[in-house]
């Protein structure tokens, strides 16, 4: 018989837990319309079903600009502070699930970058939690999401700087561009702002794809954090696979092994995570 073992820090975190429920307690108690800006997780699965109860997606800020009423929900990746000075003008509801982790990086990007410190943010450009940081700076902001563009990177003669990370970024990534950093001899403020439980998933992950023969991540596709778990996973275990949901699962690849690992991230819901589990228990 295989031995399957599934990670203990698999699935939502506390921030996307709140969110989630949050949506879903909004989309049973308000009359009017209700709208996350932006998908309240990165699953299909999760927003599609608030689609069904009537909980709209606002993809871009021009969709945002153009409702009359409603109520919108700021997802627990945050937003840029000019979001929330609009949703006022406008007379819109506005519920805030922004993950407390995120809320304290906005308030030392802020502080820093008032003290004048140049916000050094080490993550994805194009990821919405770094564009939320992004908007509270008060002064110049970079984002490095590679050694190489740490190396490249140049500040201005005796600028001091202040060294922040996305929460759900690698560690060890971070640690190595903090380094780079680091030999430049700025004068520089460096604060590890990675969240404790993406820092404990990575780990975990990290160990058990050490001990299997093969490695199966859960999680959607655009989901930051999963990707990072399968980069993780995939250094430590060549036959590493990444799926959305049970469908995506090809049973043929995992004939020849004895050990099967799992883990998820944070924006992949228990009930998929059992599923996956399940069915690998019991077709192997």
């Amino acid at each position: 018989m295989k031995e399957v073992k599934v990670a203990r820090t698999a699935g939502f975190c506390f921030g996307v837990k709140r969110a989630v429920e949050k949506a879903y307690e909004v989309a049973a108690e308000k009359q009017g319309p209700v709208y996350t800006y932006g998908p309240i997780i990165h699953n299909e699965e999760v927003v599609s079903d608030l689609e069904k109860l009537g909980v709209e997606v606002l993809e871009t800020e021009e969709e945002l600009r153009g409702l009359k009423k409603g109520t919108v929900i700021i997802r627990s990746h945050g937003v840029p502070e000019y979001i929330y000075k609009l949703l006022q003008e406008k007379g819109l509801e506005c519920i805030d699930v922004t993950c407390p982790f995120v809320l304290k990086i906005h308030r030392i990007a802020e502080r820093e970058s008032k003290a004048g410190r140049h916000i050094v943010i080490i993550g994805n450009p194009d990821h919405p939690e770094v564009t939320g940081i992004r908007g509270w700076c008060y002064g110049p902001s970079t984002v490095i999401s590679s050694k190489e563009e740490a190396r490249a990177f140049l500040s201005e003669e005796h600028e001091k700087i202040c060294i922040v990370s996305q929460t759900t970024f690698n560690y060890n990534n971070f640690q190595e561009i903090v380094e780079i950093l680091n030999e430049k001899r700025y004068d520089r403020l460096v604060l590890n702002t990675i969240c404790n439980a993406t820092q404990d998933r990575q780990r975990e992950a990290e160990e058990i794809a050490k001990q299997v023969d093969a490695m199966i991540v859960v999680g959607g596709r655009h989901s930051s954090n999963t990707q990072k778990l399968y980069e993780i996973c995939k250094k430590e275990c060549r036959n590493t696979y990444y799926i959305q949901t049970l469908a995506d699962l090809d049973s043929e690849r995992f004939r020849s092994v004895q050990c099967i690992g799992i883990t998820a991230g944070a924006s992949t819901p228990n009930k998929i995570i059992e599923e996956v589990s399940k069915h690998v228990r019991i077709k192997f």
